[in-house]
């Protein structure tokens, strides 16, 4: 349907119908991004492409845009943040550089292995989380142990080099590390997420993905304004209706992100 709309527009000269599609696309794909915690870019990067975007200058696109995301879900949620700064800070002194390296090294890694790693562990996600009843659904305050606090650093920094090579999955993947981790609720998990890799892990992305190729800026401005109000709208919602909301879209989002990841996976093997 998505490839049958883009053929459509393609048959129009003005560059408007091309605009709304594309922020209609960005608007809902970032308001379930919003609910979920991840997978904006399940709709929002494939519309790019098909929309005649090289692949580089859509992913570029695509992350500049969810930093908008990040900005509108934080405004809505920034309460949610409480008391976790700390956290805040060592996902972004230790995701950070793995974001940086992901980037540079993109190039250079075949990108059908990380797809297939990644589709795997988003479906397990959404099994892991459907099988856990009371998962995410209250919040707690988990003191770490050492060995712990390493191990979460550690996944933080790996999460960050998948972050900055591709670019659907790795908020979920942050969020569901949250839960488990500090025994926090999906709302705040999230608000967490939207912070740390929404605003910051996604700008450092974009700017090193950017000198690959130039971001076409009339394309960049309505994918900004798509994912904030998105953005904003899908925080919104899952503040109104909760965690069973959010754990539900969660479940969904995870599923299709997976199932998207591992479709990319078997073409490029092909």
């Amino acid at each position: 349907m998505l490839y049958l709309l883009t053929i459509l527009l393609g048959n129009f000269d003005h560059s408007l119908f091309k605009s709304i599609y594309i922020f209609l696309i960005s608007f809902f794909s970032n308001t379930f991004s919003a609910i979920s915690g991840g997978g904006a870019g399940l709709l929002q990067l494939p519309a790019l492409i098909l929309s005649g975007v090289p692949y580089y200058q859509a992913l570029a696109s695509h992350k500049l845009a969810t930093v908008a995301l990040g900005i509108g879900g934080s405004l809505r949620n920034y309460k949610s943040l409480g008391n976790d700064i700390r956290v805040a800070w060592q996902i972004l002194i230790f995701g950070l550089p793995g974001v940086i390296l992901g980037a540079s090294v993109i190039e250079y890694i075949s990108e059908k292995y990380l797809y297939l790693i990644l589709g795997i562990i988003s479906i397990l996600l959404a099994f892991y989380s459907f099988l856990k009843p009371d998962l995410g659904l209250s919040s707690g305050n988990k003191k770490l142990n050492f060995i712990h606090k390493i191990r979460f650093l550690i996944f933080i920094f790996l999460i960050g080099i998948l972050n900055g090579s591709i670019s659907s999955g790795t908020g979920l993947l942050v969020t569901i590390l949250l839960i488990k981790t500090f025994e926090m609720d999906f709302l705040r998990a999230i608000s967490m997420t939207f912070f740390t890799v929404g605003i910051f892990w996604n700008f450092v992305g974009a700017v090193f993905l950017a000198r690959i190729g130039s971001v076409p800026l009339n394309l960049l401005v309505v994918l900004i304004i798509g994912s904030f109000t998105g953005g904003f709208f899908g925080a919104h919602l899952s503040k109104l209706n909760g965690n069973i909301l959010i754990k539900k879209t969660f479940i969904t989002v995870c599923i299709l992100v997976g199932i998207s990841l591992l479709i990319k996976s078997i073409k490029n093997f092909l």
